[in-house]
């Protein structure tokens, strides 16, 4: 294999270091691509900056199938942009209260809410905190279990959906690696083969309706329901709740449901008309196709808000299109995103790096243990670094040839690395979902990580297990096993808190 030998790691090793320093994923991806650049080049610096722009940047950008994927990208933020401002996801999730008096169907609800509101991963904790938090104090739950709730409903729902933009982003990255090794599978079909191996995410957003059906609750989350039910108390006495976003979400006066479900029903109709009409499911979409059906999905689903939005006369068409540019705005920086993830990638396959890793492993490490490496690896760099975005930008250009090379399971190993990004960001206290999370749910940052960690560490504690069963049969079916656990879980821990309960109540004695 061609590489060149221990210094070819060096890109993505400084990529990791510098996430995990600046906590910038930017700056991060670009410094590993130029230090990769500058390597091969002899080490002139002003060679490398041109090489870099010239060679990498310019012509990444320039290629057909990426120009495509950033102005898909723009218009999905346009979407979220009008769904998060048009007041519609408030209005569905404050619809449900008429339906809540049991402590479980306030979780369960608020739950809901946020899978509904799956278009967006850093709108959910915004949308659904701010509605159900006085639901939740009524209710006597913790504000900690709120901020749990829609942070498990967040980023973990989101991965999982292909057609968003956290799917476009990871499309993007499995692409050029696909590109490289001559796969012709879809990327398309590819992701969605891969959601029964996103085991963390799937055990992060089922451990919620299990956690309110069975009335379990440990470690510090525990304590903290505990400490809402005996004495009403919202916070510890030494904890600083963070303040709710200004004008999280605009309308408010004025919320129709209308205003979230008819324009993800146009968008459903449109993407799914348009793939039947390529063939879909009995045939495979070609990339191209895919991405034009869904980029005009998302075009009519948001002429649908904007026409619902001045029926009901919330804004003037001025500011209306106002919020829709300033959506494909918020995109610039995942564009940026991408762009230097493929150079870094492209950095690291000119010097090998992923032949290197290979040869090292090669005879050393059995191919069905590599799944679960790679989740353990990627949880540790986004836990670290607070981004699964960084995780899947570095990791994916090295897990998947590692994967082809090695012979072990592709899409096993492809779930593995979303899971790891997906757990690390959902724990990490500098992940800008945890933190949106604490600020939706009005609760303490440092109470809501704290609380949080047992569940997530139960969760990730599963998904290895399952990852070392799915590295050995490759099977989907490996997901039955994964919940299983989980609920066996669940038992023993009932098991467990039952048998503390009795004791220091003094029964049983």
């Amino acid at each position: 294999m061609e590489h060149m030998g221990w210094i070819s790691i060096l890109p993505p090793i400084i990529a990791i270091i510098l996430a995990i320093i600046t906590k910038n994923v930017v700056v991060s991806l670009f410094s590993g691509a130029f230090i990769g650049v500058l390597i091969l080049v002899g080490g002139n610096p002003l060679e490398a900056t041109t090489v870099t722009i010239g060679n990498y940047f310019f012509t990444l950008a320039a290629d057909g199938y990426n120009a495509a994927i950033i102005v898909l990208l723009f218009f999905i933020g346009g979407f979220v942009g009008l769904m998060e401002k048009s007041g519609g996801g408030a209005a569905l999730a404050g619809n449900t209260i008429k339906f809540i008096n049991t402590k479980a169907k306030a979780q369960i609800s608020a739950w809901f809410g946020g899978i509904i509101i799956f278009f967006s991963d850093l709108g959910t904790p915004l949308i659904v905190g701010p509605v159900f938090e006085k639901i939740f104090d009524k209710a006597k739950i913790s504000r900690e279990k709120l901020a749990w709730i829609i942070d498990s409903t967040s980023s973990p729902v989101a991965v999982l959906i292909p057609f968003i933009g956290w799917g476009v982003y990871i499309m993007g990255l499995i692409q050029k690696e696909y590109e490289a090794l001559n796969i012709t599978t879809s990327e398309f079909t590819t992701l969605v083969q891969v959601i029964p191996f996103q085991f963390y995410a799937i055990l992060a957003v089922a451990l919620v309706p299990l956690i309110a059906l069975t009335k379990l609750d440990f470690g510090p989350m525990a304590k903290a329901e505990r400490r809402v039910q005996t004495s009403g108390e919202l916070y510890w006495p030494a904890s600083k709740p963070l303040r709710r976003a200004e004008n999280a979400e605009e309308g408010t006066e004025h919320r129709h449901a209308i205003l979230i479900w008819l324009p993800l029903l146009v968008l459903f109709v449109t993407l799914f008309a348009l793939l039947i009409s390529y063939g879909f499911p009995f045939e495979p979409v070609a990339g191209n196709d895919f991405r034009v059906a869904l980029t005009t999905a998302y075009l009519f689903a948001a002429i649908t808000i904007i026409i619902l939005m001045l029926v009901y006369k919330l804004k003037k068409f001025s500011d209306i299109f106002n919020i829709y540019t300033t959506g494909m705005q918020k995109m610039v920086y995942v564009a940026v995103t991408l762009i230097l993830a493929w150079s870094l990638g492209q950095v690291m396959k000119e010097m090998g790096t992923a032949n290197f890793i290979v040869e090292a492993m090669n005879g050393n490490v059995p191919a069905f243990i590599i799944p679960a490496i790679l989740f353990l690896v990627g949880v540790l760099m986004s836990l670290a670094s607070g981004s699964s975005w960084g995780t899947y930008a570095i990791m994916l250009p090295i897990a998947i040839p590692m994967a082809v090379t090695l012979d072990a399971h592709l899409l096993v190993c492809i779930g593995a690395v979303l899971s790891g990004g997906i757990m690390g960001d959902h724990s990490s206290p500098i992940s800008d979902t945890t933190i949106l999370s604490s600020t939706g749910a009005g609760a303490d940052h440092i109470d809501h990580v704290k609380t949080q960690l047992p569940y997530a560490l139960l969760n990730a504690s599963i998904a290895f297990v399952g990852y070392i069963v799915a590295g050995i049969t490759g099977s989907a079916l490996t997901l039955v096993l994964v919940f299983a656990l989980l609920i066996l879980s669940i038992f023993v821990l009932s098991k467990i808190h039952r048998k503390k309960y009795e004791q220091s109540e003094g029964i049983g004695i």
